[in-house]
């Protein structure tokens, strides 16, 4: 099955006033605010050491064994080319649900569950041509700072992976 890829234009004009608003976990890499989509959160957990894999591109992780399912864990900020977290116990997983697979994001902090308008988010600036390629598909301010509405498909997709490995 193929996954479904939205524009921002699509996301923003589903219709009906329910859907008017996403809800987002937010949380913090490097000092800079994330947010993903609440219903693609599964659980959110503390950091632990995880299994290694061979042959994997460095923000691979490993494994991890949750209650018997094996989840892959993502290092959120060597996935977006800040490098390699220095883990601690105070570092969280976030466990997603993405196309009936469970995969995890390290990252320093989960930091609140946001409520935004779909017609506040703003697309990404395409600063470099590369804008379509990025894990941010969208950008929305909250207080004094912005968001970066993550693509959990794109952090976590089997094609990055086996193009990143080569």
């Amino acid at each position: 099955m193929e996954p479904m890829e939205h524009t921002l234009d699509e996301i923003q004009s589903e219709g009906g006033p329910e859907e008017d608003t996403l809800q987002l976990i937010a949380f913090t890499v490097s000092g800079d605010v994330y947010g993903v989509d609440i219903m693609a959160v599964r659980e959110i957990k503390a950091w632990s050491e995880t299994t290694p894999l061979p042959n994997t591109p460095s923000f691979v992780r490993g494994v991890i064994n949750l209650r018997g399912v094996i989840i892959p864990i993502f290092d959120f900020r060597d996935r977006i080319g800040l490098g390699p977290t220095e883990d601690s116990p105070l570092h969280v997983v976030i466990i997603l649900g993405i196309e009936r697979r469970l995969m995890g994001i390290l990252v320093d902090a989960v930091s609140d569950i946001l409520t935004v308008a779909r017609n506040e988010i703003r697309s990404v600036p395409d600063t470099d041509g590369q804008a379509k390629d990025s894990f941010v598909t969208g950008l929305v301010s909250v207080g004094d700072h912005m968001v970066g509405l993550i693509d959990q498909e794109k952090v976590c997709c089997r094609n990055a992976i086996n193009s990143a490995g080569r």
